[in-house]
């Protein structure tokens, strides 16, 4: 079952798109309503303003935030690290993806897909 879900998420429709001057609740609900994990943003050790929006996030962390790049495309194919390093990357953010109710992180080593089935 498990290699078949892992190529189910390799064709799912389901495609996760972040653009820099979304605010960072926008972001974390439409990703929720994606993948059905929680998305969370953090300014230094702890947890962002959710009415900021990543441009903003970037006037207050010492890391240069690229407002002018494309969005970001996430994928339930993609490793969890992966998206969180791509964040950092991209939009020089730390994330980190959580289970539904933003409890529990989710590791590293598996697929959104497979976290968003509650495979760990």
């Amino acid at each position: 079952m498990g290699l078949l879900n892992n190529l189910m998420d390799r064709f799912k429709n389901a495609e996760f798109t972040v653009a820099p001057n979304k605010k960072l609740k926008s972001i974390s609900a439409e990703f929720k309503n994606t993948f059905e994990l929680s998305l969370v943003f953090y300014k230094g050790k702890q947890i962002a303003d959710g009415d900021l929006t990543l441009a903003a996030l970037n006037q207050k962390t010492t890391k240069e935030v690229n407002t002018k790049a494309d969005g970001l495309k996430i994928k339930a194919s993609m490793k969890v690290g992966e998206a969180e390093k791509l964040f950092d990357a991209n939009f020089g953010v730390t994330v980190q993806i959580k289970d539904k109710e933003g409890s529990k992180l989710v590791p590293n080593e598996i697929t959104i897909g497979q976290a968003a089935r509650g495979e760990y």
